[in-house]
Formats: structure tokens, sequence, C-alpha cells
């Protein structure tokens, strides 16, 4: 098959590493603006067709096109992706802003293109057991959840100055609350649609960013259910955490310990480790989940509509923080 990766920062040359891993037979064409990014891609990966110019690198005829480019130039590549007729991975968020959103999923349902928002954590298999566990009703009837995550902003990429990411700048559509839509994401798969929103967020560090470092989302759903999310990017110890409690029991999972609790009333508590597995494994399953959808095997576990819930959530998140107010969806 062949790949355009259009955006070679560390989650575009990620997706690169696994699509050689997936088949030594996948054609991969880059495009970056960054010229000594591109060089240093072509060399590692054996990359021969390189582009900065993105409609040059778009007349190649390709299966499909991984968008990895800073939010806020999301959409305008996956529209013109879409008017060649090519399948879509797009990075999460969908965008920053609605604008062009219900564009690209009709022009992508109208044409029977694959659109897939890349949410790794669906693959993560902890995650996954959390879901068999709320689907058998292991816990009965849910009640309340607590979602957290926290990195310290400067160590996401430490070989780069965070200053200049786009995490940092609000016009490339930065912001703890889209860059940790993770965190909406599984939370909305594991308890259903959520229906009111509310949120405090500002900055507060004293990180160079023009952008919320730290956010408190309050979540009510369809079945009444609560949930508290939290997320920063001032925590200097990485940590991702939920925790679910249910009528008849309660949820735990930690993401540094790799593993996930259950307690129930009448056998107390019980352990599903998972020891034998890397980060990257998500990744990869991920891609090859979208190989599938591209072959038509498969349908996409996040497609454009599902991207779209999660990133109105979001902006009533943030809409919710400005405006100090409860925003109904």
């Amino acid at each position: 098959m062949k790949f355009l990766v259009v955006g070679c920062g560390s989650i575009g040359e990620r997706h690169i590493c696994n699509l050689n891993h997936i088949s030594s037979h996948n054609e991969i064409i880059c495009c970056d603006l960054k010229r000594e990014l591109l060089s240093r891609i072509k060399h590692r990966y054996n990359i021969e067709k390189t582009y900065t110019c993105f409609e040059e690198a778009l007349n190649h005829d390709v299966d499909a096109v991984l968008v990895c480019t800073p939010t806020s130039l999301h959409i305008p590549i996956a529209l013109a992706a879409a008017d060649r007729g090519y399948h879509i991975f797009m990075e999460k968020p969908l965008s920053h802003t609605m604008d062009g959103v219900n564009e690209l999923i009709e022009k992508t349902n109208k044409k029977k293109l694959a659109i897939m928002v890349g949410f790794n954590l669906r693959f993560h298999p902890n995650l996954q057991k959390i879901k068999t566990i709320l689907k058998e009703r292991m816990i009965g009837k849910v009640m309340y959840a607590s979602v957290k995550f926290g990195e310290f902003l400067p160590d996401w990429h430490p070989w780069e100055n965070y200053r200049k990411s786009y995490s940092a700048r609000k016009a490339l559509g930065g912001g703890i609350i889209l860059d940790a839509e993770h965190e909406l994401d599984y939370i909305q798969w594991f308890l259903g649609e959520v229906e009111e929103v509310f949120c405090f967020a500002d900055k507060l560090s004293n990180l160079e960013i023009d952008v919320e470092d730290v956010a408190e989302i309050l979540l009510k759903f369809k079945t009444k259910a609560i949930a508290e999310v939290h997320m920063d990017y001032i925590s200097r110890v990485y940590s991702r955490s939920c925790q679910i409690i249910g009528e008849e029991g309660t949820i735990c999972w930690d993401f540094n310990e790799k593993t996930v609790k259950l307690y129930t009333a009448g056998r107390g508590w019980q352990s599903f480790p998972e020891r034998n597995f890397d980060f990257n494994d998500t990744y990869f399953e991920e891609m090859k989940h979208f190989i599938r959808c591209v072959r038509g095997e498969d349908k996409p576990l996040v497609d454009g509509k599902d991207g779209k819930r999660i990133l109105e959530i979001a902006l009533a998140a943030k809409k919710s923080a400005e405006q100090g107010e409860i925003i109904r969806l």
C-alpha cells in the first residue's frame, strides 16, 4: 500500500516506523516544511520521495494520507486529501474549531472514504479490559468516574523547545484541553454520550505558553452518571489514571502500573496486569486497524463523527471555562 505522511515530527515518525514494520512492501511518501527533518527521516527509513510542498506531495496516487501536523492544519489537509479520493488518518484532535468539520465528514461519507481519528488509547489492553468489564456489567450501574492526566510540558518532547511546540500556542490549536482529548474520548467510550459540560481552566504556571495549562472538567452523561476529568501540563511526574464507581463495585487503572484492579462486593479485589506491553503497541495496533479499514475489511473504531463529538466536548469545556457556565450539548 502507498501512504502519504504529512507532518514528520515525533508522531509522524512513529507512524512511519510502524508502517515499515507492518509491511516492508508499504511505500511511504513524506511531507514536512522542515528540510532537515525530512533529510533525517529519508535516511533513517530509506524514504525515496520527500516534499516540503504539500500540493506536490498530494499529486502522488496514494491509498491514504496520514495527517500528523499541528492541529490547526488538520482540516485543510484532510479536505484536500478527500478531494483526491484518498482515505484519511488524522491525529487527534480532529481540529481546534468546528470550521470545516461537517464538510469533511459529508465529503468522506459521500465518497465512501475511511476517515479515522488517532485515539490510540482505544487500543490499550488495560482500557480494553475496562470496556469488557463495563460491558459485562460486573460493577453494575455506573454512577461516577474520575479521570486524571498530567505531565510537565517541557518533558513531552525534551529534544525540542516546548515554547515553539503546537501544544504551547493557541494559534496552532494547543492547550491541555485539546491535547488531552484522549481522556475525553475514552471516558465517553466507557460511559456513553455526554449531555452537559462544566469546566475550570486557566494558565496557572510560569510556563511560557499562551494556552491553558490546567483544566478540571465535569461531565454529565445521558445515563445521569457524572465524571470529573483532570488534565494538566504542570505535573512533574507523569500520571494517568482512571477510577469508575458502580453500584456493585469499583474499577481502578493506573497507567504506570499497567494493571486494572476490580473490586466487587462478593469477591473483593482482583488484578488484571498487562506486563508484556509496550506503549508503542497501541500505535502499532491502531495503524494495523486503519489499514484494514482502507482495505474495506473493517470500520474505523473512531471515525469522523466520533472525532467531531469529542471535539464538541473539548470546545464546550473551553467555552464553559471562559463563560463560567454549564454548556449543554
